[in-house]
């Protein structure tokens, strides 16, 4: 009976984990990488695919920072291109189209931030803002949290209702 009731709660908190999971470890993450994941104007964007396959070749084009190569990279498949941000580039999300032979399309957006102006916000890691690169949810780890908790709530009371039967 009691292995019965390990296996429920088990489930329980498993269930409450994969539920509290960021959206990003669901969706396909895609074969486009872009970085910074949060660029200034003014940075040097990197943009890497395996998209391409076998080709050593292909081309890029970012609305905001123009038209750029793909070349081949340190690893075999991988394909690696280079542009710079105009400094009067506007906050918001850019496209970044990817064209490769035959017919291989992929686009992908980023977001472009722009520089601070006055006193910067302080903080504690991604607690005051999702850090730069981050693309998970910054929610997630409270959401963990709050879940293991609400499963050890639900297991401790299921406890004291069991030992108060067994004792009357």
């Amino acid at each position: 009976m009691r292995l019965a009731r390990t296996g429920t709660q088990l489930a329980l908190v498993l269930g409450v984990l994969a539920l509290s999971a960021p959206s990003a470890v669901a969706a396909p993450s895609g074969d486009v990488k872009i970085n910074p994941g949060k660029a200034s104007p003014g940075t040097t964007v990197t943009v890497s695919t395996t998209a391409c396959g076998k080709e050593t070749y292909g081309k890029g084009e970012s609305e905001a920072g123009g038209k750029f190569h793909l070349l081949p990279g340190d690893r075999p498949g991988v394909l690696v291109g280079e542009f710079t941000l105009p400094r009067d580039a506007v906050s918001g999300t850019d496209t970044v189209t990817l064209k490769c032979p035959p017919r291989i399309k992929q686009t992908v957006t980023y977001q472009i931030s722009g520089r601070p102006v006055g006193a910067v916000e302080a903080g504690f890691g991604w607690a005051a803002g999702a850090d730069e690169g981050d693309d998970g949810n910054p929610y997630a780890l409270g959401a963990l949290l709050l879940g293991g908790a609400a499963a050890g709530v639900l297991i401790r009371m299921r406890r004291r209702a069991t030992a108060a039967r067994d004792s009357a």
